[in-house]
This record gives C-alpha cells, sequence and structure tokens, in this order.
C-alpha cells in the first residue's frame, strides 16, 4: 500500500471541496486539528460553534482546522460538497478549509484517514468529529473521541503552539 511509506501528513494530497487538488505540506509549521465533520449530527452545533472559536483565536499563531465532511456515519453528511460548506460557513462562519466529503473507514477510506488511524494504531474511526491533532512536521500527536470537545484539549493545542 503506497500510503504506508509516507512519513506525515504533510506527504498526503486531498481535494478540497471545491475538487481542487492540495498538497498538504503546504501546512508545515503549522499545528493542525483534523476534524470528520457532519451536518445532521448531534455534535454538529457544538463541535463546529468550538472549532469556530479556536480558529478565530489561535489561527494568527499557527493553527489550522481541516474539514473532512463524512457521511458514513448515520448518513448525516448527506449534502453536496457546496451544500456541505456553505452551511458551515454561513451558519458556524467556518473560515477554514473544508475538504471533499470522503470516507473514513474500509476499503474505500481517503488515504489520509488511513494514514490519521495507523499512526495512533486505530482501526476504525467511532463517528463524526474525530479529531486529529498534528504537530507543526506533521506527526499525529492524539486522537480525540467524537464526545471530546475542542475546548478540552486546548491545552495540547497551546503547547503544541508555543503559546503561553
Amino acid at each position: 500500500m503506497a500510503s504506508e511509506s509516507k512519513k506525515s501528513v504533510h506527504d498526503f494530497t486531498v481535494k478540497d471541496a471545491r475538487g481542487n487538488v492540495v498538497d498538504l505540506s503546504i501546512y508545515k509549521g503549522k499545528v493542525l486539528l483534523i476534524v470528520n465533520v457532519a451536518s445532521q449530527c448531534g455534535l454538529t452545533n457544538s463541535n463546529y460553534t468550538e472549532l469556530s472559536q479556536f480558529y478565530q483565536k489561535y489561527r494568527d499563531q499557527g493553527l489550522e482546522i481541516l474539514a473532512f465532511p463524512c457521511n458514513q456515519f448515520g448518513a448525516q453528511e448527506p449534502g453536496s460538497n457546496e451544500e456541505i460548506v456553505e452551511f458551515a460557513c454561513t451558519r458556524f462562519k467556518a473560515e477554514y478549509p473544508i475538504f471533499d466529503k470522503v470516507d473514513v473507514n474500509g476499503e474505500s477510506a481517503a488515504p489520509i484517514y488511513k494514514f490519521l488511524k495507523s499512526s495512533k494504531g486505530e482501526d476504525n474511526i467511532k463517528w463524526n468529529f474525530s479529531k486529529f491533532l498534528v504537530d507543526k512536521d506533521g506527526n499525529v500527536v492524539n486522537h480525540y473521541d467524537p464526545t471530546t470537545n475542542p475546548s478540552s484539549f486546548e491545552n495540547d493545542i497551546k503547547e503544541l503552539l508555543g503559546v503561553a
């Protein structure tokens, strides 16, 4: 498998919500929070709200949030990429990048998600809003469950950013 030779998140390319190829090496030197998102989940309001707040608070210090819509859990992300971006940006003022809808589990899982899971010794993502914290060198530092609100690991982000 090609993804096994990849050493960091920065070795991957993905597609954004408009279909453009994005080389994740553009995020070298940034702390990343990679999240599989959904519009119709019970966790949507709290997660999208906190993600937007975190982005506003820490983007100037080097935080990037990468949102990957996923429809694998309860079909809670049925919209098109355009509808997903409209929802996140209008309702939750999301200013961080939103990527192409992907699968995070199974044979068709996106290579970036296969890497994220294997780097933490996991086989499957449990639900929408699983969060992977990645350091400035592209190494996966931690994985937080869907029910873990971003505010509960703010200190982990601040530590990686070098913010007091």
